[in-house]
Protein backbone atom coordinates (compact mmCIF):
# COMPACT_ATOMS: atom_id res chain seq x y z
CA UNK A 1 0.00 0.00 0.00
CA UNK A 2 1.49 3.65 -1.12
CA UNK A 3 1.49 6.31 1.73
CA UNK A 4 0.12 9.34 0.60
CA UNK A 5 2.39 12.23 0.04
CA UNK A 6 3.69 14.02 2.94
CA UNK A 7 2.14 17.46 3.63
CA UNK A 8 4.50 20.53 4.07
CA UNK A 9 2.51 23.64 5.19
CA UNK A 10 4.82 26.45 3.77
CA UNK A 11 4.02 29.83 5.85
CA UNK A 12 5.88 33.26 4.68
CA UNK A 13 4.71 36.64 3.81
CA UNK A 14 6.27 36.64 0.26
CA UNK A 15 4.32 35.31 -2.42
CA UNK A 16 7.24 34.18 -4.16
CA UNK A 17 8.73 32.26 -1.66
CA UNK A 18 5.29 30.28 -1.60
CA UNK A 19 5.64 29.30 -5.00
CA UNK A 20 9.33 28.32 -4.86
CA UNK A 21 8.51 25.82 -2.32
CA UNK A 22 5.79 24.35 -4.31
CA UNK A 23 7.82 24.74 -7.44
CA UNK A 24 10.40 22.37 -5.83
CA UNK A 25 8.55 20.45 -3.67
CA UNK A 26 5.83 19.16 -5.36
CA UNK A 27 7.57 17.67 -8.71
CA UNK A 28 9.24 15.11 -5.99
CA UNK A 29 6.12 13.92 -4.65
CA UNK A 30 5.56 16.62 -2.05
CA UNK A 31 2.15 17.82 -0.80
CA UNK A 32 2.70 21.92 -0.50
CA UNK A 33 0.11 24.34 1.19
CA UNK A 34 0.62 27.63 1.51
CA UNK A 35 -0.04 30.47 4.44
CA UNK A 36 0.91 34.14 4.16
CA UNK A 37 1.42 34.43 8.33
CA UNK A 38 0.97 32.41 11.08
CA UNK A 39 -2.60 33.18 11.74
CA UNK A 40 -3.42 31.96 8.83
CA UNK A 41 -1.20 28.70 9.49
CA UNK A 42 -3.02 28.11 12.52
CA UNK A 43 -6.61 28.07 10.95
CA UNK A 44 -5.33 25.70 8.23
CA UNK A 45 -3.75 23.31 10.96
CA UNK A 46 -7.01 23.03 12.88
CA UNK A 47 -9.28 23.44 9.21
CA UNK A 48 -6.91 20.94 7.27
CA UNK A 49 -4.06 19.44 9.18
CA UNK A 50 -2.25 17.26 10.37
CA UNK A 51 0.93 18.67 8.37
CA UNK A 52 4.43 16.25 8.21
CA UNK A 53 6.17 19.75 8.13
CA UNK A 54 6.35 23.29 8.36
CA UNK A 55 8.61 25.77 6.70
CA UNK A 56 8.39 28.64 8.53
CA UNK A 57 9.53 32.43 7.78
CA UNK A 58 11.26 33.50 10.56
CA UNK A 59 10.14 37.53 9.87
CA UNK A 60 6.55 38.36 9.15
CA UNK A 61 4.12 40.33 10.47
CA UNK A 62 1.74 39.28 12.85
CA UNK A 63 3.35 36.64 14.52
CA UNK A 64 6.92 35.90 14.13
CA UNK A 65 7.99 32.10 12.86
CA UNK A 66 9.40 31.68 16.81
CA UNK A 67 6.08 32.43 18.12
CA UNK A 68 4.25 30.37 15.63
CA UNK A 69 6.91 27.14 16.09
CA UNK A 70 6.19 27.72 19.75
CA UNK A 71 1.98 27.36 19.35
CA UNK A 72 3.10 24.37 17.25
CA UNK A 73 4.97 22.52 19.28
CA UNK A 74 2.47 22.92 22.19
CA UNK A 75 -0.01 21.50 20.32
CA UNK A 76 2.40 18.80 19.47
CA UNK A 77 6.02 18.30 21.00
CA UNK A 78 7.23 16.53 17.82
CA UNK A 79 6.04 18.87 15.06
CA UNK A 80 9.01 19.11 12.16
CA UNK A 81 10.08 22.96 11.67
CA UNK A 82 12.33 24.38 8.79
CA UNK A 83 13.42 27.67 9.24
CA UNK A 84 13.02 29.28 6.13
CA UNK A 85 14.76 32.43 6.57
CA UNK A 86 17.41 35.07 5.55
CA UNK A 87 17.88 36.39 9.60
CA UNK A 88 18.59 32.77 11.25
CA UNK A 89 20.29 35.00 13.78
CA UNK A 90 17.71 35.70 15.06
CA UNK A 91 16.53 32.15 15.50
CA UNK A 92 19.68 31.77 17.84
CA UNK A 93 19.01 35.05 19.55
CA UNK A 94 14.87 33.62 20.31
CA UNK A 95 16.27 30.62 21.06
CA UNK A 96 20.05 29.29 21.48
CA UNK A 97 19.91 25.97 20.94
CA UNK A 98 16.95 23.96 18.76
CA UNK A 99 15.38 20.99 19.03
CA UNK A 100 16.00 17.49 17.87
CA UNK A 101 12.87 18.53 15.25
CA UNK A 102 14.16 21.68 14.05
CA UNK A 103 16.73 22.97 11.37
CA UNK A 104 17.41 26.59 10.12
CA UNK A 105 18.04 27.01 6.24
CA UNK A 106 19.16 30.34 5.26
CA UNK A 107 17.53 32.33 2.23
CA UNK A 108 18.57 32.66 -0.85
CA UNK A 109 19.07 28.65 -1.08
CA UNK A 110 19.43 26.42 -4.25
CA UNK A 111 16.95 23.52 -5.12
CA UNK A 112 18.26 20.64 -4.53
CA UNK A 113 20.00 22.43 -0.70
CA UNK A 114 15.89 22.81 -0.01
CA UNK A 115 14.82 19.57 -1.10
CA UNK A 116 17.80 17.93 0.97
CA UNK A 117 16.86 20.28 3.76
CA UNK A 118 13.64 19.21 3.98
CA UNK A 119 14.23 15.56 3.08
CA UNK A 120 16.81 15.25 5.66
CA UNK A 121 14.17 16.21 8.74
CA UNK A 122 11.46 14.37 7.44
CA UNK A 123 13.34 10.99 6.49
CA UNK A 124 16.99 11.23 7.48
CA UNK A 125 17.93 11.12 4.39
CA UNK A 126 17.95 13.34 0.68
CA UNK A 127 16.43 11.22 -2.12
CA UNK A 128 12.91 11.99 -0.69
CA UNK A 129 9.77 10.59 -0.15
CA UNK A 130 9.58 8.05 -2.85
CA UNK A 131 12.33 6.45 -1.35
CA UNK A 132 12.11 2.60 -0.53
CA UNK A 133 8.92 3.16 -2.15
CA UNK A 134 7.89 -0.12 -4.32
CA UNK A 135 6.81 0.58 -8.10
CA UNK A 136 3.02 0.34 -8.67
Amino acid sequence: MERSAPRVLVVDDEDAILTFAAHVLEPVGYEVVGASDGTDALRLVDSQGPFDLFVIDMMMPTMSGDELARRLHQRDPDTMILYFTGYSHRVFTARPVLRETEVVVEKPVSVTAFRDAVSLLLFGHTRGPSAGRSPT
